[in-house]
């Protein structure tokens, strides 16, 4: 996209435009599955998928196709990686050993829905792409790794001038008929830069009129539109400016700083919302849900589908898309509340996590428990039960994260015998921080000190604090799956 001052007509060579008719379809998935995913409870909600896009998981319940395609650099081979099982997680053992030591990109990303709207890669634009004859690039095929209900699984990484288009869709709404769109991203990664979209677009790439687009837009942006705090925010790319609301410019919508987030934009006849969450845990908040801004009604898409760029061929966003789909009809919020308990259940985590152990204490055989999950909540012990309150996500970067986006914090980044260890908003630094260490000690990276039972208790509710390394079986801990 483009701002307002910047209106032009560039006519697209017809040799750039990729036909569907060129990728071999996947199977389409029947009506009903035996196990239901996100795009089964979007039909039994009267809003059919027409496109369907992820490099993770299935999602439909049965879809047994490909999910995308990776060309090894070395000889210009292809590979198509699809599923585990039927409605599973992507083989991604099977990237691994097509790939091995070779630089891999994602040359196609399958459409499920069966209507043959693969994204490949985007054509120029306004804007022109980094290879040859302007194109954008293709990411990284091992650029985003992380896990899927436990099972490995990459992302597609977009960094600036990497893009996906499709110009000839099948079935994506156009003029001002109604969809959704949602898109499972990173939420740590971003930029404040136009525009790491996904959704319906132009199919002329250039910026010439509002309304032409709807797209969902994750990141920092405050050129066109923004709301509170310091971004990332969930945003709609109408053309002619990213929306946050009705307004131009500021609506009081929330920074977003979960670790994986379900982001949503949908919208119909003079009515289009923002909604969007935690894609690891908890449900759906509206950020915004009203009339159209002045000038976009009525709306005049065009169904082109892209990632990761404007519609202009916009390339310096940035941003890493899991799953994402399109859909006909406006959906209702208890059927994207019904999505997002799919997604959620999905088990998306840090790559080489592991997920849900609890802490056991071996003096007290009790669990480490953060009965809240609101920031400051001071963790304690208590017995060992399955609730999320005493589930912890070990992760690569040594975090022991919990409720999806809190991670276990050494209170006001202290370094002092007695600083209580609580919860907070994970943000990767060394408070938040540990070491598991052999002796059964569990370190911080930043103190150097110890977690601790306060005064060597085995009580329900006894705090857990930092204190000076002695090994004694009050600070001593057990990772239990």
């Amino acid at each position: 996209m483009k701002g307002r001052s910047s209106r032009f007509t560039i006519a697209v060579a017809a040799s750039l435009a990729l036909t569907a008719s060129a990728i071999a379809l996947p199977e389409e998935p029947s009506a009903r599955a035996a196990a239901s995913g996100p795009c089964d409870i979007y039909a039994t909600g009267g809003t059919p998928c027409v496109a369907a896009h992820s490099t993770t998981r299935a999602l439909y319940g049965n879809y047994n196709g490909p999910l995308y395609q990776v060309r090894r650099s070395s000889d210009n081979a292809t590979r198509d990686v699809g599923v585990l099982s039927a409605g599973g997680v992507a083989d991604s053992a099977a990237q691994d050993a097509f790939c091995a030591t070779a630089t891999c990109l994602i040359g196609i990303i399958y459409d499920q829905s069966g209507r043959g709207n693969h994204l490949t890669q985007a054509p120029p634009g306004y804007w022109k792409g980094p290879e040859p004859g302007g194109w954008d690039k293709l990411a990284d095929a091992k650029a985003a790794p992380i896990s899927v209900g436990g099972q490995k699984a990459y992302g597609v990484r977009i960094s600036p001038g990497t893009g996906y288009r499709n110009n000839r869709t099948n079935g994506v709404a156009t003029g001002d008929q109604p969809e959704g769109i949602y898109a499972v991203v990173d939420g740590q990664h971003y930029n404040q830069w136009c525009c790491f979209d996904y959704g319906n677009a132009q199919t002329t790439n250039t910026a010439d009129s509002p309304a032409i687009m709807e797209t969902v837009y994750f990141g920092s942006s405050k050129q066109w539109g923004y709301g509170d705090g310091p971004g990332p925010w969930i945003m709609a790319d109408l053309e002619w400016g990213l929306f946050s609301g009705v307004n131009a410019g500021y609506n009081r919508n929330p920074t977003i700083n979960h670790r994986f987030v379900t982001a949503i934009v949908k919208g119909e006849p003079n009515h289009w919302a923002i909604r969007g969450g935690n894609a690891q845990s908890g449900g759906l908040s509206t950020m915004f849900d009203g009339p159209r801004p002045n000038g976009y009604h009525p709306m005049k898409k065009q169904g082109a589908i892209l990632l990761g760029i404007g519609g202009d061929n916009s390339v310096t966003g940035a941003g890493t898309f899991f799953e994402g789909v399109l859909t006909s009809g406006y959906p209702s919020n208890a059927t994207e509340d019904a999505v997002q308990a799919n997604i959620t259940a999905a088990g998306y985590a840090p790559a080489n996590s592991r997920p849900g152990v609890q802490i056991v204490g071996s003096q007290s055989n009790r669990c480490v428990d953060a009965p809240a999950g609101t920031n400051g909540t001071q963790t304690q012990l208590a017995d060992c039960q399955g609730a999320d309150r005493q589930r912890w996500t070990q992760t690569a970067d040594k975090r022991l994260q919990i409720y999806g986006n809190k991670c276990l914090d050494a209170n006001g980044q202290g370094t002092t015998n007695g600083t209580q260890v609580i919860i907070w908003d994970c943000h990767g630094g060394a408070n938040q921080q540990w070491n598991v260490n052999s002796n059964g000690t569990i370190s911080g990276v930043q103190s150097g000190l110890c977690l601790d039972a306060n005064g060597g208790g085995t009580t329900n509710g006894t705090k857990v604090i930092l204190w000076s390394c002695h090994g004694g079986t009050n600070q001593r801990w057990a990772l239990r799956g």
